[in-house]
């Protein structure tokens, strides 16, 4: 619950743990909606003048959604309308199309946020625990993204 970065477990129960190379294999397929859960704090509305504030930049699996900040171990009713609303805008309602979530590696964002999908009855989720850590290793190209 307080540290979302740390060791995750190897399964997930409802969900598909892949490894870089079917990760890569199910992109290239391009049937699969790609979901990067990493948080990200946006710029507080009420910063005092003068005050510094530099975007953390995102560069992430090209293609892919950005739903910041679902994966937390306990979502809000907001962030969990704010997560279900962004998948059914992808996927439709349609919960046998095939959906991945990752984050990086050792991040339990990503584990957290495809276990909600099974919950919610998503069938064919994908978790890929090594993230955009895996995909660099593997010599892939990134793109800048922003959430949604």
């Amino acid at each position: 619950m307080e540290a979302y970065r740390a060791p995750v477990p190897a399964t997930l129960k409802g969900a598909k743990v892949v490894s870089t190379e079917e990760t890569i294999d199910l992109w290239k397929k391009g049937e699969t909606l790609f979901v990067d859960v990493l948080p990200h704090d946006p710029k507080p509305a009420k910063l005092p003048v003068g005050t510094v504030w530099k975007e953390k930049v995102r560069s992430d699996i090209p293609g892919s959604i950005w739903l910041a900040n679902v994966g937390y171990g306990v979502l809000n009713k907001e962030m969990e309308t704010y997560f279900r609303n962004g998948l059914e805008a992808h996927l439709g309602r349609n919960k046998d199309r095939k959906v991945l979530f990752y984050c990086m590696k050792d991040c339990w964002m990503s584990w957290n946020a495809a276990k909600r999908a099974v919950e919610w009855g998503y069938t064919a989720v994908f978790w890929y625990p090594l993230g955009t850590d895996g995909w660099i290793a593997a010599g892939q190209d990134t793109r800048v993204n922003k959430p949604l």
